[in-house]
C-alpha cells in the first residue's frame, strides 16, 4: 500500500517537473516504454527487485537499456528512485505517471473485456459511446476472456457495465433459484 502511495507521489512530482519543462508528452512516451519493457522482461524485474545486487549495477543496467531511448529527465527520475532506495516501484511510478498524464490531458481509459477481439467498427462505436457518457476522449484497452461467452464488460474509471452473456445467465440462475 505504501509503495502505491509513494509511486503516486513520485509520478506527480515527475509530471509537475515535466510540465514545467514542456516535456510531459515525451516523458509519457518514456514511461510507457518502461512499463512495456518491464512487463515483457521478468528477469529485469527480478534484477530491479533483488536486494542483494548493488544499486550501481542496477543503475548501469538500466542506463544501458534506456539511455538511448528515453530523455535525460527520465534517466534522472530513475536515478532519483535508485538514490532513495525506491527502484522497486519504478514500474508502478511509470504506470501512475501515465494515468495522471491522461487525466491532465482529459483522456479516459475504457477497459473492455470481450470474448473475441474488437474489430475497428466496434472499437469506434465504443469510443463514441464513452465520449458521449464521459465527455472525454478515451483510449480502449481490450482484453479477451472467453469465459464471458459473449457480450462485453465495460469499465471506465469507477463505473462498470456488465452486458456479458455469462452475467445474464448468472442472473437467470439466481431468479430460478428464488
Amino acid at each position: 500500500m505504501s509503495g502505491t502511495r509513494a509511486a503516486l507521489r513520485y509520478a506527480k512530482a515527475i509530471l509537475n517537473f515535466a510540465v514545467e519543462q514542456h516535456k510531459e508528452d515525451q516523458i509519457n512516451n518514456d514511461m510507457l516504454l518502461i512499463v512495456n519493457t518491464l512487463d515483457e522482461n521478468k528477469d529485469l524485474q527480478l534484477m530491479i527487485n533483488n536486494p542483494i545486487l548493488k544499486s550501481n549495477l542496477k543503475k548501469d543496467t538500466l542506463k544501458a537499456i534506456f539511455s538511448s531511448h528515453v530523455s535525460s529527465l527520465t534517466i534522472s527520475s530513475i536515478n532519483l528512485l535508485i538514490d532513495n532506495n525506491r527502484l522497486s516501484i519504478l514500474n508502478e511510478v511509470a504506470k501512475k505517471y501515465s494515468i495522471i498524464y491522461d487525466e491532465l490531458k482529459g483522456k479516459e481509459i475504457a477497459k473492455i473485456t470481450t470474448a473475441i477481439p474488437l474489430n475497428s467498427v466496434l472499437n469506434k462505436q465504443v469510443l463514441d459511446k464513452v465520449k458521449e457518457i464521459t465527455g472525454k476522449q478515451a483510449t480502449i484497452e481490450n482484453s479477451i476472456n472467453p469465459d464471458i461467452i459473449g457480450g462485453f464488460i465495460l469499465r471506465i474509471g469507477d463505473i462498470q457495465y456488465d452486458a456479458s452473456i455469462a452475467n445474464k445467465l448468472q442472473s437467470l440462475k439466481r431468479q430460478f433459484e428464488n
